[in-house]
């Protein structure tokens, strides 16, 4: 009797190899497809329907553009930082990257950064199995300041004046990061207001 492989409820997305790693051949993966055991939502990854577990979108995110990092208000929201609720999933990818297929659902912003200013402050977040890459609260607020014209003066003074209040703020971090990608003076300006 042939052994019966079976993938984990506690796992979201599988990618191909993960999947071979767990002994599932392609046509047992198409079958599990035609099943409804498992979606297919690119060449790459998988999403297991049987997932038991809390959802993010952070992970599709990670499944469409795995070198991508969660950025700006998507990760303001994700560090309590704002209010506001954007409509798509920010995700920075390097300047000279490409993304081939992007979902229609969640949406995702996919913003172009230079290659210092991507490799910043990257941290992955890990739940079980389950994975995204984000930056850290630090740079979050930086990017945001640095970008603020195209965010919004409201949205990056919310996010400014809340990463202030917290107890677990670490604001040489901030300044080290903010002269570090060139917004150093506007950050020094934001700060004295603010403080």
């Amino acid at each position: 009797m042939q052994k019966v492989a079976i993938i984990p409820d506690d796992q979201m997305l599988f990618s191909i190899q993960e999947l071979k790693e767990k002994g599932l051949s392609y046509y047992k993966i198409n079958q599990m497809v035609d099943q409804g055991i498992l979606i297919k939502l690119n060449k790459r990854f998988y999403e297991n329907t049987n997932f038991q577990g809390e959802e993010s979108d952070f992970y599709y995110a990670y499944a469409f553009v795995p070198n991508g990092v969660v950025c700006l208000l998507s990760a303001a929201v994700y560090y309590n930082l704002s209010t506001y609720r954007p409509d798509a999933i920010d995700v920075a990818i390097p300047r000279k990257s490409k993304v081939s297929t992007l979902p229609d659902w969640p949406e995702l912003n996919v913003c172009y950064f230079t290659d210092d200013r991507f490799g910043v402050g990257i941290k992955t977040v890990k739940d079980g199995n389950n994975q995204f890459r984000i930056y850290d609260i630090e740079k979050t607020v930086v990017d945001i300041v640095y970008y603020r014209e195209r965010i919004g003066i409201e949205e990056t003074k919310e996010v400014l004046t809340t990463y202030l209040h917290r107890s677990d703020r670490n604001l040489n971090r901030l300044v080290q990061y903010a002269q570090m990608l060139k917004c150093g003076d506007v950050m020094k300006l934001y700060l004295e207001i603010l403080v």
